[in-house]
């Protein structure tokens, strides 16, 4: 078990990242996305296309990487009044936290994949959780995490590790470690193929990769690519 992950994987950025984080550590590495009515549904059709390039880019990474696993989670969408998944203006809500924050969504991914590990015999999982540069999402926390494996650890009577390779570094350095992985291979892919815009946009390519430039995922990216390539230029 301990020679394997499952990487929660979104077909974003961050998870990309992730999932080649992984494969550059593990021997055995499966994927696992959730359809959960999300307004930027399009990353569900993204995902494929980022798998299937990752495989192409490193013979050693196709041999390592399993089956891709999706699960439809509807019942997110239809308890939830959030702008991930009714749409709406994002904001602010009165409890400090944006109206993208979808309750629970991280503490479900996190047993369900835990369920599914189980039965594949895998107890490691791997996410893209960031206390760093986030939205002030509390199921990122890395205190939530640790609570969270003991709790799956507990409930399944078998070891469940949470890996978050991004949770202490800024977006400027994912996509330094990005490049550490894969080159600049990996940034073209994350460049072309991946979705991490809120608003699903895809029509407007910017250099750091495609999205409405306005909704806070967008922003956090773009800023990060600007700080990444001014660090290159300093060295």
């Amino acid at each position: 078990m301990m020679d394997s992950a499952l990487v929660l994987f979104s077909g974003g950025q961050d998870s990309t990242t992730c999932l080649a984080w992984a494969l550059e550590r593990f021997g055995q590495v499966e994927t696992l996305g959730f359809d959960y009515g999300q307004r930027h549904a399009v990353e569900m059709t993204q995902r494929p296309v980022v798998i299937a390039h990752l495989r192409a880019m490193n013979p050693e990474w196709d041999k390592r990487l399993g089956p891709d696993h999706v699960l439809a989670v509807p019942v997110l969408a239809e308890m939830s009044d959030t702008a991930l998944t009714t749409g709406g203006q994002i904001r602010l809500e009165a409890n400090g936290l944006p109206n993208t924050f979808v309750p629970g969504r991280n503490l479900l991914f996190l047993t369900l994949a835990a369920a599914l590990g189980y039965r594949r015999g895998i107890g490691i999982l791997v996410g893209g959780m960031c206390e760093t540069d986030f939205s002030g999402y509390p199921d990122c926390r890395e205190t939530t995490l640790k609570a969270m494996a003991q709790a799956l650890t507990l409930g399944l009577d078998s070891s469940v590790e949470i890996e978050t390779p991004l949770m202490w570094i800024d977006k400027g350095q994912t996509w330094e470690l990005a490049h550490r992985l894969g080159g600049a291979a990996l940034i073209d892919l994350i460049l072309e193929d991946t979705h991490t815009c809120y608003l699903g946009e895809r029509g407007a390519r910017h250099v750091w990769g495609y999205g409405c430039g306005t909704c806070p995922a967008c922003a956090l990216r773009a800023r990060g690519f600007e700080h990444w390539m001014n660090a290159k230029l300093v060295r």
